[in-house]
């Protein structure tokens, strides 16, 4: 409850469509990602999608929200939205980390946290550490994830 409401209030106060023109900072992806579990967990899954496809608060340039369940399919991928439903438990970085297994860990021993790995940011077409903020959504078998690419 208290970190609902300290998210909702930090978006007020640092004003996320402002970012949409910035590059976001790592604190900025962190809100954003505790909202998205947040309207998950309060609204479900179908609401959720609805406001993590369209532009706004959840999509704006490099930034989106990803959800996959805990066996690691994707249920909500706004990039790719045909892509839902399928499993990406096994997907590696470029230099073969297990991303998704790492993004689950996370979720499953400490709720929350980052997962840094090296990804192909579409942007510079060149492979770049990426630094992701997961969250576990309270109540469901979901994770909630964003992503930012570091300079």
């Amino acid at each position: 409850m208290i970190a609902r409401v300290l998210a909702l209030f930090l978006a007020f106060v640092v004003g996320f469509p402002a970012m949409a023109a910035d590059h976001p900072t790592p604190l900025q992806v962190r809100e954003i990602t505790l909202r998205a579990a947040a309207l998950v967990a309060d609204r479900g899954v179908d609401e959720a999608r609805r406001a993590f496809h369209g532009a706004g608060d959840f999509r704006f340039g490099e930034i989106y929200v990803n959800v996959i369940d805990r066996n690691g399919a994707w249920v909500i991928y706004p990039p790719a939205p045909k892509n839902e439903g399928k499993s990406v438990l096994n997907v590696t970085d470029s230099d073969g980390k297990l991303l998704v297994k790492e993004i689950i860990k996370v979720a499953e021993e400490q709720g929350e946290g980052w997962v840094e790995y090296r990804w192909l940011n579409p942007a510079s077409n060149r492979i770049e550490p990426k630094l992701t903020f997961v969250k576990r959504v309270p109540g469901k078998d979901l994770i909630a994830y964003v992503g930012l690419y570091r300079p």
